[in-house]
């Protein structure tokens, strides 16, 4: 009999405080179907902890309250995401203002000129043997990584490491001259 009448309560407090809890979610998180879900999540939350709840306690207050951390929740996640999404569109407008000034200041006489290709030389006859032969079957024979692995008797990390250590060197040697010069020689 207790059950019964806990439930009829139940339903009638769900009756009375249902739309005006909904309109409430809704002023906040905009979505009408995420609101539904929240009011009724809160109202659940009430039904499986009325038992904890002290004799007397303002049940609208607790369930509003459950309602309220529900959208604030909700809201707190969709700033963090915003701030993501912010972050990820300044680092884009960075990139493409990089790539748009540095294509303004490329002067195709200076990528192909004597000096360029007397800085690669350097750069290219100061790296060790290994990265030198690595680094010179990848980017003027054009042999693939496991191609150069195959016949050097090393392993596909090995010309990996090689590589990436005459780029590194290669991209100190020829700072004034890139990003253009990496994309038409050494990519």
């Amino acid at each position: 009999m207790e059950n019964n009448q806990n439930l009829l309560t139940f339903g009638e407090l769900y009756q009375t405080y249902k739309e005006r809890f909904l309109r409430l979610a809704i002023s906040y998180v905009k979505e009408e179907s995420i609101a539904e879900d929240f009011v009724t999540d809160s109202f659940v939350s009430y039904w499986e902890n009325r038992h904890k709840l002290p004799e007397g306690a303002n049940i609208p207050a607790y369930i509003l309250v459950s309602l309220k951390n529900e959208c604030l929740t909700y809201l707190n996640r969709l700033r963090k995401e915003q701030e993501i999404v912010d972050h990820l569109r300044s680092q884009q407008e960075w990139e493409l203002d990089f790539q748009i000034s540095s294509l303004e200041a490329c002067n195709p006489q200076e990528i192909f000129s004597e000096e360029v290709q007397q800085l690669v030389n350097k750069a290219i006859e100061s790296l060790p043997t290994k990265t030198k032969e690595v680094f010179l079957l990848s980017r003027m024979e054009y042999l693939t990584n496991r191609e150069i692995s195959e016949r050097l008797g090393v392993s596909i990390k090995a010309v990996e490491f090689h590589i990436t250590k005459a780029l590194k060197v290669m991209r100190i040697a020829l700072k004034d001259y890139l990003p253009a010069f990496f994309y038409l020689f050494l990519n």
